[in-house]
This record gives C-alpha cells, sequence and structure tokens, in this order.
C-alpha cells in the first residue's frame, strides 16, 4: 500500500503555470503585448498622416505656384504689344443722336449714341449702327466685323469665339479694308484669317483692357438692332 506522502506527492500540480504569481505574469506579458502593438500602430498612423499631409502640402503648393505662373503669364500677355495694331487717342466721348462722320472704318470712338449695342457675346448677321457699336466700345468691348471676303469657315470660327467670349459682338461690315477687323477703344487690328494667333491675343489685351473709357460697365440693357 502506497505511504500517504506518496499519496500527497501524486495529488500535487507538477509545474508553477496554474498559480498566481504565473497567471499574473501571463497577464503583464500580454497586456505589454497590447501596449506595444498599439504604439506600433500609432506610430504607423503618425507616419502616414505626415506622409499624407506632406502631399497634400506639396500639391498645394505646386498648385499655388501653377496658379501665380498662369496670372503672371496672363498679365505679361495684357501688356506686351499686338503687331499690327494700329491706334488713335483722345477721340471724344460725347452723346449725340445723330450720324457721325467717323475718321476709320469701322470706328473705334468718337462720339456716339446715348445707347449701346448689346455686346456680351453678341453675334449680329446684320450690319449694327456705329454710333451704337462705338458706344460699346466706350465700355471695354472688343467689335468683330467681317465683310463678303472673309471665308464662311472663319465666319464660322468667329462666331464661336465671340459665343463664349464675354464683352464682345461680331456683326458683317462691308465698307472695311481687310476681310476680319477687330476693333476697340483707340485700338484696331486688321487680319485675314480668323486662326491669325493674334485675334486672340488682341481679345486678352483690350477686352476689358486699360484703353475703356468706362471700365465695368454694362455691355447687356442696350439695343439689340
Amino acid at each position: 500500500m502506497a505511504s500517504s506522502k506518496s499519496k500527497a506527492n501524486n495529488g500535487a500540480p507538477k509545474g508553477k503555470s496554474n498559480s498566481p504569481k504565473a497567471r499574473e505574469a501571463a497577464r503583464r506579458a500580454r497586456v505589454e503585448e497590447i501596449r506595444k502593438a498599439e504604439q506600433a500602430r500609432e506610430r504607423r498612423m503618425r507616419l502616414l498622416t505626415l506622409g499624407v499631409t506632406g502631399v497634400i502640402l506639396a500639391g498645394l503648393v505646386g498648385g499655388g505656384w501653377y496658379l501665380i505662373d498662369a496670372a503672371q503669364e496672363k498679365e505679361e500677355a495684357k501688356a506686351a504689344p499686338v503687331e499690327g495694331v494700329k491706334s488713335w487717342s483722345k477721340l471724344t466721348q460725347n452723346h449725340v443722336s445723330e450720324t457721325v462722320d467717323y475718321k476709320m472704318s469701322p470706328p473705334v470712338g468718337g462720339d456716339h449714341n446715348q445707347v449701346w449695342v448689346n455686346c456680351d457675346k453678341q453675334v449680329y448677321t446684320k450690319a449694327v449702327p456705329n454710333e451704337n457699336a462705338v458706344h460699346a466700345l466706350e465700355h471695354g468691348a472688343v467689335w468683330i466685323t467681317y465683310n463678303d471676303k472673309a471665308a464662311k469657315a472663319d465666319v464660322e470660327s468667329l462666331t464661336g469665339l465671340v459665343n463664349k467670349t464675354t464683352y464682345t459682338f461680331m456683326s458683317p461690315y462691308e465698307d472695311q479694308s481687310s476681310p476680319i477687323v477687330l476693333s476697340a477703344w483707340e485700338h484696331q487690328l486688321k487680319v485675314d484669317k480668323a486662326s491669325d494667333p493674334r485675334v486672340q491675343k488682341f481679345l486678352d489685351k483690350y477686352v476689358q483692357g486699360e484703353q475703356t473709357p468706362e471700365p465695368g460697365a454694362a455691355c447687356t440693357g442696350g439695343m439689340t438692332p
């Protein structure tokens, strides 16, 4: 028969894994493991946030410089002279009710009717009165005219251009020496084709340009011939 000592030894646990100290140590190890994992996750999130922020800032800075460069190019284009432009100065600005005998054709300034022709993306298929057109030029509009020497494709191209450009209007004008003429207050450009790059340069420079006697004045609310 086995002794009582032997029975006591057989009934006792062989290891210490189930002791309170062992369980506490295991719990602490697990807590530390979780804490380290959480710290690693937080570090990754901080790095990711910094990376995304850097990309956004770089994009904003790059985009900002792009916008600044584009604005500078636009201002430089406005300041640069357009080759072939003929200019006049000190043209009168009186409102009159009678017909005016202008010195140039089409006119680019001088006395004019008190009512302007509507000039915001307006395409007229018939001639408009000089006196009303000149008033529109006074408001900073550009007047594009053409005669029967202008190609049909050019007229269509100019129509599309006027339709998308504020403070511009267009009409046929037989009494001009060039197929296509662009007129602003005191300035005029004659071209043979709508594809001439000076057409867009003229618009960039003179639509509500520095030459405008009444900048910001309305281009609507006038007359439609």
